[in-house]
Parts: structure tokens; C-alpha cells; sequence
């Protein structure tokens, strides 16, 4: 990262061009010459590369080679970069975002957003300035080389008792537990547990999704002898991916719904035959607002076919805390609460749909109104 030419800016416009080399040129050429980036970039163009989701990826690794590469003189220059970059985003999203607006009128209405935000929601202040956006990306890098250590550790063990499947879902748990707990004292975030004595109930929990510091709260708190179910793609993300299927876990093919409904029923059989529990997220999917999405049946499929009860988890702030399309975790306060535990031993097959509409609407009564469906009214 030497050298601060005319030409050096050329070349970064010209990668620009490169999906895969978008955001990380971008962050480059705002380090050696912001003022002039500026003024010859149109900032809807900007706008569009800082939705990039891939950039934290790169950077990281452009982080750790520099580390590699360079010492810690390259370590250092790079992780300026970076904090750099993650604070010139929040400058952008603050100073162009609105640009086309009279700034009287962004006034009023950023004051009448604050004021419908506090009304709408367990509001809290989020802080940008320059130190906190340097400490936020330092514990996601230190998060990121943390996770690596201790998936590659587990993987080892995994290996080594390949010959025992409930032993390497134990494993899979204490990992959990282990890398989950680390992961978010790293990230600093307060957290609240309530309901706890519900904790170790043997049963299907599931968790209402929006953020990916869901994953982490659940490898942390669910208990021992606990399975996750993941679709069957999941062997595919490196490292996480295959030490998931080295635990044991299940995995179901969602390609069509026959199959998706089979898989259901050898998931019941599993957890039944080895006296596990299940960690299951109702929606499907991750919420893209942090509103609670429709919940699908096979979480009722399988309380049905085994009998468990069915633990609610509502986990709160975390959509905050990791907003969507964002580079940094910010100190938004998290809430995990359990719910009493629901008896299935006399639940019915032909009442799918009410049983599925109970407990969504139990979610809709435990969250917070910024967390609540739209047409929840």
C-alpha cells in the first residue's frame, strides 16, 4: 500500500467495474484521496456499493494478509483502512443520503422520525463517532479470527469421534455454547436473560429470526443434547458448514414441499429415537426489518410426530444491534426471553393451522412494536 499518484486513483475506477472488487477499491481510493473521490463520484453510485454484503469478507482478508504480508506495520495501515472506510459510511449515510432534500425539511422530518421511533419501539441512542466505529470493527475482526480457532479446533475432535453420533452432537453443543458465548462477550453488547428455568427443558425451541445475532445467542443458549435443522446447503459455507454436519446436526431438503415433509418427519423420528431437542426457526427465513415474518408448519409437523413441548425463545434488539446492509454490530441492549413451554401430547393433526396461529400470535404479544408484523393491527 504504497505510492499516492493520480494513477493509482485510475486504476481503483477502472476495478470499480468488478462486482468482486467494488467495495474494497472503493475503500482504498477513499483513504488515499477522499476529497477528490468525492467530488468526481456520484454518491447514488456510492450509495449502491455500500450495500455490498461481501465487503466485510474482503476486508478482512485483505486485514489478515496484510497482517501476513506486511507485519504489524501492514496489519495496522490496514485496519486504519478499514475504520476508516466503516466511518466514512456513516458520514455518507448522515451528509448524502437526503441530499436532494431542503434542509429545513430534512430537519422536521428527521425530528419527527426520533419522536415516531421512541413511540414505536425500545428506542435506544446509537453512537458514530470516530472511536466507536474503530471499536466496533476491531471486535468483528477479532471475532472473525476467534471463530476460525475454535471451528478448526472442534473440527479435530469432530474426526476423532466420527464413530460416536451423539457424542459429536454433544461436541457440537459445548462448541456452541463455547464460540456463541465468546462471540457476543466480544461483541459487548448487554444482554438480558429471562425465563432461564425454562432453559433445559428437553423440547423444540424455536427463535424468532432478524438478525445473524440470533445464531449466536442460540449456540450459546440452548442446552446440551440439542440439534440444530438447517437446509441441505448448508455443507457448503466453509468451515461452519461442514463442522455442522461433522456434529451431527439434521438437514432438509427444501426443494419441494413433499420433501421438505419427509425430511420433517425422519427429523421427528431422530430427535425421538436419541432423546434429543430441536432448535428450529418458525419463519423460515431471516427478517429482512426485524418485523416477525409468518411462521411456516413444520415446527407444528414435528411437535406433532414427537410430542414434545414446544419452548418459545423472543429474542429483541438484535435487529438493531446488526442492522441490514450494515458493516459494524452496534451496543443496541438484547433481550432473550423464554416463554412457558407449550404441550403438544394432545395436540391434533387436523389443527395445523390454529396451533401455527397460536404461537405466532404469543410471539406477537412478547415483542416490542418496532418488532411486530405490519398487519398485526
Amino acid at each position: 500500500m504504497t505510492g499516492r499518484g493520480p494513477g493509482r486513483h485510475r486504476k481503483a475506477l477502472v476495478f470499480l467495474s468488478r462486482p468482486d472488487k467494488q467495495r474494497l477499491c472503493l475503500f482504498y481510493l477513499i483513504f488515499f484521496n477522499p476529497r477528490a473521490f468525492i467530488q468526481s463520484i456520484n454518491h447514488r453510485i456510492l450509495d449502491k456499493l455500500l450495500q455490498c454484503p461481501l465487503i466485510l469478507a474482503l476486508v478482512v482478508v485483505d486485514l489478515v494478509g496484510g497482517l501476513f504480508s506486511e507485519g504489524k506495520h501492514g496489519f495496522l495501515e490496514c485496519l486504519f483502512l478499514l475504520a476508516w472506510a466503516v466511518g466514512f459510511e456513516s458520514f455518507f449515510e448522515t451528509s448524502f443520503r437526503q441530499s436532494d432534500t431542503p434542509a429545513p425539511q430534512q430537519k422536521a422530518a428527521a425530528a419527527a422520525a426520533a419522536v415516531q421511533k421512541r413511540k414505536a419501539e425500545d428506542w435506544y441512542e446509537d453512537d458514530d463517532r470516530f472511536w466507536t466505529v474503530i471499536l466496533s470493527v476491531f471486535r468483528i475482526v477479532v471475532c472473525f479470527l476467534a471463530m476460525m480457532v475454535t471451528t478448526a479446533l472442534w473440527a479435530v475432535v469432530m474426526v476423532v469421534l466420527l464413530p460416536w453420533p451423539y457424542e459429536r452432537v454433544r461436541q457440537g453443543n459445548l462448541y456452541g455454547h463455547v464460540t456463541g458465548r465468546m462471540l457476543m462477550w466480544i461483541l459487548g453488547n448487554p444482554i438480558t436473560i429471562e425465563g432461564s428455568e425454562y432453559a433445559n427443558t428437553r423440547g423444540i425451541y424455536i427463535c424468532n429470526h432478524a438478525s445473524p445475532l440470533d445464531i449466536f445467542l442460540v449456540m450459546w443458549l440452548t442446552p446440551t443434547g440439542t440439534v440444530g435443522i438447517a437446509k441441505k446447503e448448508i455443507i457448503w459455507y466453509p468451515l461452519f458448514g461442514q463442522l455442522y454436519v461433522l456434529s451431527n446436526h439434521l438437514r432438509i431438503d427444501r426443494s419441494n414441499p413433499m420433501a421438505a415433509i419427509e425430511s420433517m418427519k425422519e427429523v421427528a423420528r431422530a430427535i425421538v429415537r436419541n432423546k434429543l431437542s430441536l432448535i428450529i426457526f418458525p419463519e423460515g427465513t431471516r427478517s429482512k426489518t426485524g418485523r416477525l415474518l409468518p411462521f411456516k408448519k413444520g415446527f407444528v409437523h414435528i411437535a406433532l410426530q414427537s410430542k414434545l413441548p414446544i419452548v418459545p425463545m423472543v429474542l429483541t434488539g438484535t435487529h438493531l444491534a446488526w442492522k441490514k446492509n450494515s458493516l459494524r454490530v452496534r451496543p443496541a441492549p438484547l433481550t432473550v426471553k423464554y416463554l412457558l413451554p407449550i404441550k403438544t401430547d394432545d395436540w391434533e393433526a387436523d389443527k395445523i393451522n390454529e396451533y401455527v396461529e397460536m404461537v405466532h400470535d404469543l410471539y406477537v404479544n412478547h415483542l416490542p412494536e418496532s418488532q411486530k408484523p405490519l398487519n398485526s393491527d
